[in-house]
């Protein structure tokens, strides 16, 4: 059962399209590619870096408007345009020196496929594919872009009593 897992989460490595995003890109007539986040995951989001949690991007997407969105929430460890993730992963949790034990890993499709097999606590949205949710620990109830990052960071930090409500909004 996944409730166990999530007192020892300390780093949240998530996919982009189809995770944050609901997979949809709306193409502008001069071709800029349009993508629609959830506030909610934002806000979580946030709140996780200001708590000290490491939040790690692999996106095999490049999108100025992304990375933006991605660097206003705190996000530093980004990773834009990575066909191959598994690579890049190992390279953070070296360089990060983490267990993967404590990460939690949320991808919707089959370029995170051998990534996520990798984590301590396997995570995916609502509508991930078949085959990344018959692996995962946890099936969000939400879509990707509906909150799914919101319900998987929630989880954790409550599972850790850091979810306070007479702290959360006191920046």
């Amino acid at each position: 059962m996944y409730i166990e897992k999530l007192t020892e989460i300390t780093t949240f490595i998530l996919d982009v399209d189809g995770v944050m995003t609901n997979g949809q890109v709306l193409v502008t007539d001069d071709g800029n590619m349009l993508r629609s986040f959830n506030i909610k995951d934002g806000f979580a989001m946030q709140l996780a870096v200001k708590l000290g949690y490491k939040i790690c991007v692999i996106s095999g997407g490049n999108s100025s408007g992304v990375l933006k969105r991605l660097e206003g929430l705190g996000i530093t460890d980004i990773f834009m345009k990575v066909h191959e993730k598994l690579p890049v992963f190992k390279n953070y949790i070296s360089d990060k020196n983490l267990s993967v034990d404590e990460i939690a890993y949320m991808g919707d499709d089959l370029p995170d496929y051998n990534l996520i097999k990798q984590v301590g606590l396997k995570c995916c949205p609502a509508d991930a594919s078949h085959d990344i949710q018959e692996i995962c620990d946890f099936v969000s109830s939400y879509p990707g872009g509906g909150g799914c990052v919101r319900e998987l960071i929630e989880k954790v930090l409550r599972a850790q009593g850091k979810w306070d409500l007479n702290t959360i909004g006191i920046w």
